[in-house]
């Protein structure tokens, strides 16, 4: 498809940063309609295959295919995250469920829930709350670029724009009247984080997110396994306050780096976006990755729900993933269209952890790559990020003072004596007999003289 003429006459600016957002603007505008038109030559069947794709789970779909089948309307969707840490590799996940939502046709909404971050035991301090939505925004943009995904029907919301209006605060008190403080709790036991003394801002976050879908005006929520229970309280909820209930769509939880949960709080469970290719290789060389083991590998997980669909998505095709061999006579390279296969060759050793730490990092460096770029080429992006996350203060190491002593040569005299009869120094305790007689009299243990 040629570009529209209006958009590419953007090119000719004096300015060169202009003139790659200008080219990037009409490349997107390109891509866009290129997706529409797919969107609308896919039949309800296909995109309803296309939502569903690669999802661990799903709560109520009859209410999506209510809107898809028998409406054919397009699926209104949300997804939120906190503004809390630094967004990491694993927001690729949601990112590429985005974009299917995308190309199936639905309109998506983005929540950049500003305040959730400061509810969440205070993850990010209130000073740094609108810096860091501004900085999510930039990351979140610039991820879905790179997927060469139309962001026509996306719509990305600030938490605050809404959820400080009076009549939000009132359905928030209404909520709070028919949820128990065991339900909320239990609600976000796997998403706000736990401490032994937890405050009141913990149990305000669920309801926060269950009152979400109504004012997002949205017919499911979509978000990681671990929010399960509060999407559970969500549907048990708002129709006690009379609003409808929604749907719920759930992507699997790809495991960090060592094992765990991947965490922006934890920085060797983690790649960040901006990690330069050495740092990304240090990292993926510790990961683990045990031999023959499929179960929590987050490197297979990777593969699966961002590598492998990714590639789908650039060449609109199915999806490929090429593993090098170390030695030109160990054969051709590896060539995976389809996990099973990949995995399957991982649990017979065919497919080494050192081979697959190596193409994980070849094709995440790429996947990077324009993301980075975008970044250097941003000054408003590089000062927000300075703006959210400011460097920690580097704390002086304080010169000790060696104590030499006083008998040392040159040393000064311990005591010095004052005008007034006083004596100042480091061995003053050792002469000094007081501020008066009686002390005086005390320190050298003379008795007064019995006069009776």
């Amino acid at each position: 498809m040629e570009y529209d003429s209006r958009l590419v006459s953007h090119v000719y600016s004096k300015s060169k940063d202009h003139v790659a957002k200008s080219l990037r603007f009409a490349k997107t505008y390109a891509a866009s309609e290129k997706r529409s038109l797919m969107a609308d030559s896919l039949s309800p069947q296909e995109r309803l295959a296309l939502i569903y794709e690669n999802l661990q789970e799903k709560l109520k779909e009859e209410i999506i295919e209510d809107v898809v089948l028998k409406e054919k309307r397009s699926l209104k969707i949300y997804w939120g995250t906190a503004t809390t840490g630094k967004p990491h590799c694993g927001y690729f996940v949601p990112m590429v469920k985005i974009a299917h939502f995308l190309r199936a046709g639905c309109t998506v909404k983005i929540l950049l829930a500003d305040i959730h971050g400061f509810l969440d035991n205070l993850k990010a301090p209130i000073e740094l709350v609108k810096y860091r939505a501004e900085y999510y925004q930039f990351v979140i943009k610039s991820l879905l670029r790179s997927l060469n995904v139309p962001i026509d029907r996306l719509n990305i919301v600030f938490g605050s724009s809404y959820q400080l209006s009076a009549e939000y605060t009132m359905d928030l008190f209404r909520l709070s009247s028919v949820v128990t403080e065991h339900d909320s709790k239990k609600a976000g036991a796997e998403v706000v984080k736990q401490v032994a003394n937890p405050t009141l801002s913990g149990l305000i976050y669920p309801l926060m997110q269950t009152l979400d879908e109504q004012y997002l005006d949205v017919d499911v929520q979509f978000g990681g396994v671990d929010q399960r229970k509060i999407f559970t309280l969500a549907s048990e909820s708002l129709p006690k306050i009379n609003y409808k209930e929604r749907a719920h769509l759930m992507n699997s939880m790809v495991p960090g780096l060592s094992g765990g949960k991947m965490s922006a709080s934890d920085p060797d469970s983690k790649i960040d976006l901006l990690d330069t290719p050495d740092v990304v290789e240090k990292k993926l060389k510790k990961a683990h990755c045990a031999p023959r083991e499929i179960e929590g590998n987050g490197l297979v997980s990777f593969v699966e729900y961002v590598l492998l669909p990714v590639n789908a998505l650039k060449s609109g095709g199915k999806g490929k993933f090429v593993v090098e061999r170390r030695k030109p006579e160990d054969g051709e390279p590896l060539v995976y269209h389809d996990i099973a296969v990949l995995k399957a060759d991982y649990e017979a050793d065919r497919l080494t952890p050192q081979l697959l730490k190596s193409a994980v990092t070849k094709a995440l460096v790429d996947l990077l790559r324009p993301i980075q770029e975008e970044y250097k080429n941003s000054p408003s992006w590089q000062e927000i990020t300075n703006k959210g996350y400011p460097p920690p203060e580097v704390k002086k190491k304080e010169k000790k003072v060696k104590n030499l002593g006083t008998r040392f040569p040159g040393a000064k005299s311990g005591v010095e004596a004052k005008p007034d009869g006083h004596v100042e120094g480091i061995e003053k305790d050792q002469v000094n007999l007081g501020s008066g007689v009686e002390d005086a009299m005390s320190n050298l243990d003379i008795k007064p003289k019995d006069t009776s």
